[in-house]
């Protein structure tokens, strides 16, 4: 067991087999971060990762962001002229917020 901020210092776990976030974090990248470090040379064990979200809740609400940020960076990333295109600067603006 290892909270996000321990999980982004280093600390590899190849003898895990479950991870289990429950404390969502307003940037996606943290939480993958966690799950990576499960994922490391040396693992011998297929890896569940598993998030737990209550419903009406400010997690649920995170998630929903989320989910909207990875879209817009697809978005961005793959550099698909029309998509660029039809970026609004609401759309640039929310990718920056916190």
């Amino acid at each position: 067991m290892v909270s996000l901020k321990a999980g982004g210092v280093g600390l590899n776990l190849v003898g895990a087999d479950t991870v289990i976030h429950y404390d969502m974090w307003w940037n996606p990248a943290v939480e993958n971060q966690a799950t990576d470090r499960v994922h490391r040379l040396g693992q011998k064990n297929s890896v569940s990762s598993y998030k737990l979200i209550t419903l009406n809740t400010i997690e649920e609400k995170i998630v929903e962001m989320q989910k909207r940020k990875k879209g817009l960076v697809k978005k961005v990333v793959s550099c698909d002229d029309e998509a660029i295109a039809k970026l609004t600067w609401e759309d640039v603006l929310e990718l920056l917020q916190t």
